[in-house]
């Protein structure tokens, strides 16, 4: 008959899948955009120029604003006015205190749980971040950096850790792609070598104290772009 339903369970895979809602799709989009410096420091955003940059409605456009205003990744300002937060150097404090304190100990836990396959596919993240360097293709460096370190966050199996420093690059990761505008992506050194180095001897502890300079280099070159410095070798 017209009303019964068919049970989902009898349904082929491709049926059954639940779709991501479109509220959450547009979420993940202007967080990228936010993670990955498309959106500057100070930059003002508005409901309408992001119902067109995104091609979305108001409603999840709304939606996702108010999401990343509690994180912290968009700030109100009052008077409907919401912009991409400016780092000062008191948060780049806290910011650098949180992330050194956070990620060699994810680090740490990911190279106790490293295995061949794990440290492939992290090979191939960093061939490809340095294949970006390479190309001066700041918006793929940014892109493999983030995965590179997400990767290991992920391994570590610390669910309430790695979302709190996910949360940390929505708020420096706009002032990286700064530093990559100012410096060039050839200018940017890592310690990703010395890292995989690391977790192939199965070295937890110097993976994070790798991992600990790692992000104490990030975190100055961030200084050095505020102050209009030399990026720091």
């Amino acid at each position: 008959m017209g009303s019964e339903k068919t049970d989902p369970r009898l349904l082929p895979a491709a049926d059954a899948a639940v779709k991501t809602p479109i509220h959450q799709h547009v979420y993940e989009r202007l967080r990228k955009m936010i993670l990955f410096g498309d959106l500057a420091p100070g930059q003002g955003v508005t409901i309408q120029g992001l119902t067109t940059a995104l091609d979305a409605g108001m409603t999840p456009v709304r939606e996702a604003i108010r999401r990343l205003i509690s994180e912290g990744a968009l700030t109100h300002l009052g008077n409907r006015r919401v912009t991409v937060p400016e780092l000062t150097h008191a948060g780049l404090e806290e910011l650098g205190f949180m992330r050194e304190t956070l990620e060699p100990e994810l680090t740490k836990r990911a190279a106790n749980r490293m295995t061949d396959e794990r440290l492939n596919a992290l090979k191939a993240c960093d061939n490809a971040l340095n294949l970006a360097i390479d190309r001066g293709d700041v918006g793929g460096y940014l892109m493999q950096n983030y995965s590179f370190h997400r990767m290991i966050y992920d391994l570590a199996e610390a669910p309430i850790m790695a979302a709190t420093v996910d949360r940390l690059w929505l708020r420096f990761g706009p002032s990286l792609r700064v530093v990559c505008g100012r410096y060039g992506t050839s200018n940017l050194p890592d310690k990703h070598a010395e890292l995989l180095a690391a977790f192939a001897e199965g070295n937890a502890a110097l993976a994070g104290e790798v991992m600990a300079g790692d992000v104490a280099q990030g975190m100055t070159q961030i200084r050095a772009a505020l102050d209009g410095l030399p990026v720091p070798r």
